[in-house]
């Protein structure tokens, strides 16, 4: 598999990832705070976005350039490696805010590649 390939399998396994996250976030913040379960997903999910951002960036730095990708990157590794002091606040907002953001670049980033 050639590197154009494995850029395109890790894009559209990001783009699920972030679909899977977008439909968990529609159940709203209350209930991320009330289901103990939630939370555990998003950092989930974050741990996996992160780590196929980590990808991208080493198997392309000069198209995978923009901040978004690295700070996917770092938010994965905090996630990983402090989780005991994971802000559920701020964890919310990543995956509401952040997330729909690095899901559009996914997209352009698919379209460009056709």
């Amino acid at each position: 598999m050639n590197d154009d390939e494995r850029i395109g399998r890790w894009l559209e396994a990001l783009a699920l990832i972030l679909d899977r996250a977008a439909a968990l976030a529609e159940r709203g913040e209350e209930d991320f705070h009330a289901d103990p379960a939630l939370p555990l997903a998003f950092e989930a999910l974050s741990n996996r976005v992160g780590d196929l951002a980590k990808r991208l960036i080493h198997a392309d730095p000069e198209r995978f350039r923009r901040s978004e990708w690295r700070a996917a990157a770092r938010h994965r590794d905090f996630v990983v490696h402090h989780y005991d002091r994971l802000d559920e606040a701020l964890l919310w907002q990543t995956v509401t805010r952040g997330f729909p953001e690095l899901a559009a670049m996914v997209d352009q980033e698919r379209r460009d590649a056709r």
